[in-house]
């Protein structure tokens, strides 16, 4: 049996609308932009924007933002053209599942399983720390038994908002959407604030050297080397040219979940229309208010002296203006809070369109008969999220999101120009201009940022894949839908 027989897109198609397995079209082109929304502004502004300036781009971190934002529209193009083109749950891992095969969906789909569990799960944990900052402004301490998941530690709070969103998933889609308005209306608005109430605190000599000089970079040797330094040789440095690419690398971290937008096609009333409107809305939005959030932070304080953990509430603090200060930590844990909620639908979206093509186990992707939505894979995945975020540090392993995202827009990106000569007579409402070369810039831009990730992180996604490799080849090789089709027709490549 081919491991790279595809899965044709009408097939994909007539799959969604099997009764048991069918999810309920209740979202609008707003709903899906404010999504992608509430998904990106979060942890890149509150908390990244801090540790990319002072660390290793310096005042010149807003052009990090640019080059990342750059990265992920090039990206956004082809995600929008394939997710009208095949409005199918799934995201990367049905594009893949139509152009390069059932081997290259597997890894995607198994790659996008570490960038949602994981990129939760460090969401929840940064939840945690924002609420304790919070709690102890109103005079609450809460024990460091029950706080943290670092020493051996119980991470409490964590577990308790994972579990809350997940019960919210499972609910509806709708309310999820509902609640996810009106979260993600409030960030926005404190977003809005600290750019305004910022800027008149900011003082130009801030802004001096824009982009300073590159110095070496302490402690980065042998694992903890980037991929390029290693590779070409680099002496390892901070700032400069190399130290913008370097922060955007990081901050990428920031833009994660944009594509989860194409996970809830099949829940989209229009998806050959609402779905490039809801990518690339939502992406110009997010794109623009980290740019000027990160100019004004830089221009309030002196990179030097940015706080890595909070440096929005810290500026404010700075400046004496604890009420501000204050006001930007509520909005943090609003920002995180629908990340969660948006990074773990994603993911029980993925692991649904998986389990209905019998790559993981097939009862997974029944729906709720009231609710229409995956409830079994949308409480599995709640209970792994939280398990993680409750009991394991998991600082180090963030990095893997980023590299699993830039993965997966490396292959929507080989992907959508294999669709569109392999089926050009396919309906497409909404068509890549400049093909191919959107899709080739796109492929270079997530190489590059790839690259100024460290060796570490390259090894431990290596590892995950390797992991991912037995599964398939153990359990769902045999028991996709695609494999009993080819058994029972005796068809190789392409099974209808």
């Amino acid at each position: 049996m081919s491991v790279f027989r595809t899965k044709p897109v009408e097939q994909s198609i007539r799959d969604t609308e099997e009764p048991e397995h069918r999810l309920r079209r209740e979202l609008s082109a707003l709903d899906l932009t404010v999504f992608g929304v509430g998904v990106v502004i979060g942890t890149g502004i509150f908390v990244l924007t801090g540790v990319a300036a002072k660390t290793t781009a310096g005042p010149a971190v807003a052009l990090s933002f640019v080059i990342a934002g750059i990265a992920c529209a090039l990206a956004a193009l082809c995600y929008a053209e394939f997710a009208s083109t095949v409005p199918v749950a799934g995201s990367a891992y049905t594009f893949s599942y139509a152009t390069l095969g059932e081997l290259v969906a597997w890894i995607i789909g198994w790659d996008l399983i570490l960038e949602f569990i994981i990129g939760s799960a460090v969401v929840a944990v940064g939840w945690s720390q924002y609420l304790a900052v919070f709690l102890d402004t109103i005079g609450v301490e809460l024990p460091s038994a029950i706080a943290s998941s670092e020493d051996g530690a119980f991470n409490l709070p964590a577990v308790l908002i994972v579990l809350v969103l997940t019960a919210v998933l499972v609910a509806g889609i709708k309310l999820s959407s509902r609640v996810n308005e009106v979260v993600v209306a409030i960030k926005v608005a404190v977003v809005l604030f600290v750019i305004i109430a910022g800027a008149f605190f900011i003082e130009r000599d801030n802004y001096t050297p824009f982009v300073p000089p590159s110095e070496p970079a302490p402690d980065t040797s042998g694992l903890h080397a980037t991929l390029v330094e290693t590779v070409f040789g680099q002496a390892p440095a901070n700032f400069g040219v190399s130290g913008i690419f370097a922060a955007a690398a990081l901050v990428f971290f920031a833009f994660i979940g944009f594509d989860i937008v194409a996970t809830t096609a099949e829940e989209t009333k229009h998806p050959q229309r609402d779905l490039p409107r809801g990518i690339i809305g939502s992406l110009l939005i997010c794109t623009v208010l980290y740019v000027a959030v990160s100019l004004v932070v830089v221009g309030m304080r002196n990179y030097t002296d940015l706080d890595e953990a909070a440096p929005l509430a810290a500026a404010f603090r700075a400046v004496d203006q604890p009420f501000f200060a204050n006001l930007i930590t509520v909005g943090a844990l609003a920002g995180l809070t629908t990340v969660m909620m948006i990074l773990m639908l994603g993911q029980s979206r993925v692991a649904f369109a998986m389990s209905r093509d019998g790559l993981l186990p097939r009862p997974l992707s029944i729906v709720h008969p009231r609710f229409g939505t995956p409830y079994r894979i949308t409480i599995i995945v709640g209970v792994v999220v939280a398990v993680l975020a409750g009991i394991i540090p998991l600082a180090e392993l963030a990095e893997l999101v980023n590299i699993g995202t830039l993965f997966a827009f490396v292959l929507v990106s080989i992907g959508v120009v294999v669709l569109r000569r392999t089926r050009p007579d396919l309906p497409r409402a909404f068509r890549l201009p400049l093909m191919p070369l959107i899709p080739v810039l796109s492929l270079l831009a997530c190489l590059v940022l790839m690259f100024f990730l460290t060796v570490e992180t390259w090894l431990r996604f290596l590892a995950w894949m390797a992991i991912g490799f037995v599964v398939y080849f153990a359990y769902s090789r045999r028991r996709s839908r695609l494999a009993v089709r080819q058994q029972e027709y005796g068809e190789d490549r392409t099974v209808g």
